[in-house]
Parts: C-alpha cells; sequence; structure tokens
C-alpha cells in the first residue's frame, strides 16, 4: 500500500532543485540560529523578544518588541556580528541593523514589511521575474496556506539574491 503522507522535506524536493534546497536549508539554519547565538553571548532572553527579520544586502535586520531589548542587544553588537560572520561565512553579513517592531517579535504570517524595499530598477525587475518563476513552481499543492506563503517568500529572496549576484 502506497503511503499517501509525504513529509514537508518530500514537498520540497519534489518542487526545487538540489542547489535551491540547500540554499534552502542554510537560510533555514541562519534564521534559527537566533536564539543559540544571543544565549552564547549571554543575553538569551532577547531571543524571547527579538528576532532576525530579513538579512539584505548583507545588512542583518534585527527586530525587537521594545527599546530596552534594543539597548541591551546594542551593546553585543559587535559580538553578535561576528559569530554570524563566522557561522555563515557564505551569506557575506557586513552590518547588524536594530529596529523596533510591531510587538510581535515572533515570526507570524501577517508580518509588517519594512520601508527599506529595493529601489534599484535592476531589483525591481529581478523580483518580477522571481515572482513569476516561483508561482510556476506549483506551490498551489501545498494546503497548509501560512507553510505555502512562507515557502513562496522564502523562495522569493533566494531567485532574488541569485538575480541580483549576476546582475
Amino acid at each position: 500500500m502506497l503511503d499517501l503522507m509525504k513529509t514537508a522535506g518530500d514537498i520540497m524536493s519534489a518542487l526545487f532543485d538540489e542547489r535551491f534546497m540547500e540554499k534552502a536549508q542554510s537560510y533555514s539554519k541562519f534564521f534559527d540560529s537566533w536564539k543559540d547565538i544571543t544565549a552564547k553571548n549571554g543575553i538569551a532572553a532577547a531571543a524571547d523578544h527579538s528576532r532576525i527579520k530579513d538579512l539584505d544586502r548583507g545588512v542583518l535586520q534585527i527586530e525587537m518588541d521594545h527599546p530596552g531589548w534594543k539597548q541591551i542587544l546594542q551593546t553585543k553588537q559587535s559580538k553578535l556580528l561576528n559569530d554570524f560572520r563566522r557561522r555563515f561565512p557564505e551569506l557575506g553579513i557586513s552590518g547588524i541593523s536594530l529596529m523596533l517592531g510591531n510587538g510581535k517579535p515572533q515570526n507570524t504570517a501577517q508580518e509588517t514589511e519594512t520601508a527599506q524595499e529595493p529601489t534599484a530598477p535592476e531589483a525591481v525587475v529581478a523580483e518580477a521575474e522571481a515572482e513569476t518563476e516561483i508561482s510556476a513552481k506549483g506551490y498551489d499543492a501545498i494546503k497548509d496556506e501560512e507553510f505555502r506563503e512562507k515557502l513562496k517568500k522564502l523562495g522569493q529572496r533566494i531567485a532574488i539574491g541569485e538575480k541580483n549576484k549576476n546582475l
């Protein structure tokens, strides 16, 4: 009897090529590392009030829910940056930007977008091309809407990064 239930890994493997999967796993490890890196630097409690929001053009964007946590993170900013650079050299992290969020530091399906959208014409074209390319990959087969949206966003970020590298 065939097992009709597939794991998320099986579905993703069917949707994406191996190179894409390696990058996706790297980004997943990157976003999951926040709790570990804050603990290593003696500020483990900060992970409950902050999160990695994005990595944009080498700048790691950290969002927190209160100005007090921003001050605490500022005291460890250079150590956090060095830890990220050592752990993820392939991402080319050049800096950290600390920003106050909407009071919800954990990842949610209704994330507030930052005003730091790419403005260069090449970036806009790359984003539009990435959107078209991603939608053709069969996300509609994924029933869990929140998971589907997160996969789309991840795929778009990776595709945009690839296109921008080639510009």
